[in-house]
């Protein structure tokens, strides 16, 4: 029953293949999708900041959400479908669809553009629920939202929508922090960054929304079985080799505003696992073939594991 999904590990946080011509690449995208069940990812999540939800029409957030969950069915992966917008109905619209089309779970941002303030939020979150048909809700917590949500707005959201299952909590979010991961876990499986496992595993986070599980799939998995094993020290230095890896990636990038999908495209390809292209939609600039070779050489030279075979 999708009531009883388990929110736990590293998910595959896909970006969607555009084709040179700015459209869907519904065959790379499917193959990227199989390519992450097969390699025995817990999850896998689409229509985050990195699968662009924000620069795609409605008609392909359905074919994209078709492509994801028909892969997935075909393997036996759960997956969920990132349905933010920024206003209620298209939230609604899209959480109806993937209900549909057979999703196990969405995952929802605050609406973004104006802020969303107090008495509107825990509504807001009650028609999503209502949409979804009892679909197991994702609450994407992030600062550009213009909101962080308390510990009691996070109680009055699960009793509102009580399919309210998992949080995927950024940075100057609740979860993220030591104290709000404990009492956060307790109401709802917290995920984090990956480099963050070795401080709040500890305390209770349960996984990732992750784009490292595709950029380097055997280093991840195995790192998470340290989590699982609750053999700190080893991740702890597992998550000082992220550490470097994303510092690298940053100086690589400084000043140029690759943001999200185009630094998770970029990793997934240097690491030899992704097929998609490096083309993000417009006005946002995408990586380069440089920014790859780069990247590879960095592997190759400070962490060689990282590099798929």
């Amino acid at each position: 029953m999708k009531s009883l999904l388990s929110f736990k590990g590293p998910w595959a946080g896909l970006r969607v293949a555009w084709d040179d011509e700015d459209r869907f690449d519904e065959q790379t995208y499917r193959a990227d999708v199989s390519r992450c069940c097969e390699a025995g990812m817990p999850g896998v999540y689409t229509g985050g900041t990195t699968g662009e939800f924000y620069a795609m029409e409605f008609d392909e957030f359905q074919a994209i959400t078709r492509a994801t969950v028909e892969e997935c069915r075909k393997h036996g992966t759960p997956c969920a479908i990132g349905c933010s917008s920024t206003y209620t109905l298209g939230v609604c619209r899209r959480a109806a669809y993937a209900a549909e089309a057979g999703a196990d779970a969405i995952q929802v941002a605050l609406p973004f553009w104006m802020e969303v303030v107090d008495h509107e939020i825990v509504p807001f979150f009650r028609e999503v629920a209502r949409a979804a048909g009892g679909m197991a809700l994702s609450v994407y917590e992030t600062t550009r939202a213009k909101r962080v949500l308390t510990l009691d707005q996070h109680r009055a959201i699960k009793d509102a929508a009580p399919n309210y299952r998992m949080v995927k909590a950024n940075a100057s979010t609740l979860g993220n922090s030591v104290e709000g991961c404990r009492e956060l876990s307790k109401l709802v499986s917290v995920f984090v960054g990956e480099d963050r496992w070795a401080e709040l595993g500890p305390v209770g986070a349960k996984g990732c929304c992750s784009s490292v599980v595709y950029w380097a799939p055997r280093f991840l998995l195995d790192l998470w079985q340290k989590v699982e094993r609750q053999n700190w020290t080893v991740v702890e230095a597992g998550t000082v080799k992220l550490q470097k890896l994303f510092a690298f990636v940053d100086k690589q990038i400084d000043g140029r505003n690759l943001l999200d999908s185009a630094v998770d495209r970029l990793g997934g390809i240097a690491g030899g696992f992704l097929k998609t292209s490096l083309r993000c939609r417009g006005p946002y600039s995408s990586a380069t073939q440089a920014d790859v070779d780069a990247l590879r050489h960095w592997y190759a030279k400070n962490l060689p594991e990282l590099l798929e075979q």
